[in-house]
């Protein structure tokens, strides 16, 4: 599960063990987080929507939030595994070279979210992906990247972003925890 909007620039500032104990009392179980940036694993039988619904509902009664910033994302095990395998050829493979991310999309579709990007020729590319968007900066030129320029659109707050080190370290912790 991925929280967007905590954590970021001082507002909305959720503590992970009250975040941890909020999500368990709500009935989630093996509840972890990763980093303090709205990163959450869990185990929970109900389905995708009840789960976003019943955590925004809950995230701004247990903490002092701008409600308007926060969304939940729900990604299955399988989902988060599709984002990583379905990778553009070489997408996140040179993190000395490129700052790779992916933008998760929620209630929007990746040919509508790509209309936002205005990628910069030799610094930027962007690629659809199924509830993402890839995208990738060369480090070198990342001051001159274009994709803050996505922060000033409407569809914004429809997007999450994750450096590709932890979307890729999430998985591994959900496989981790998948077999033990």
């Amino acid at each position: 599960m991925l929280l967007r909007g905590i954590n970021v620039g001082g507002k909305n500032k959720v503590p992970m063990a009250e975040l941890r104990k909020l999500l368990e009392d709500l009935g989630y179980s093996d509840v972890s987080t990763y980093i303090a940036s709205g990163n959450v694993l869990l185990r929970s039988d109900r389905p995708a929507a009840e789960i976003k619904a019943r955590i925004e509902e809950a995230l701004p009664k247990a903490f002092r939030l701008d409600s308007e910033l926060i969304a939940v994302l729900v990604l299955s095990h399988k989902q988060l595994k599709a984002v990583i395998d379905k990778k553009p050829k070489g997408f996140g493979e040179q993190p000395g070279t490129y700052h790779s991310d992916a933008v998760f999309l929620m209630g929007i579709d990746s040919k509508s979210a790509m209309d936002v990007f205005d990628p910069r020729d030799g610094v930027d590319a962007v690629w659809p992906g199924d509830g993402v968007v890839y995208s990738q900066r060369l480090s070198a030129q990342r001051t001159k990247s274009r994709l803050n320029k996505i922060m000033g659109s409407p569809m914004y707050k429809s997007m999450t972003i994750r450096n590709w080190a932890t979307t890729t370290a999430l998985l591994d912790l959900l496989e981790r925890s998948a077999d033990s």
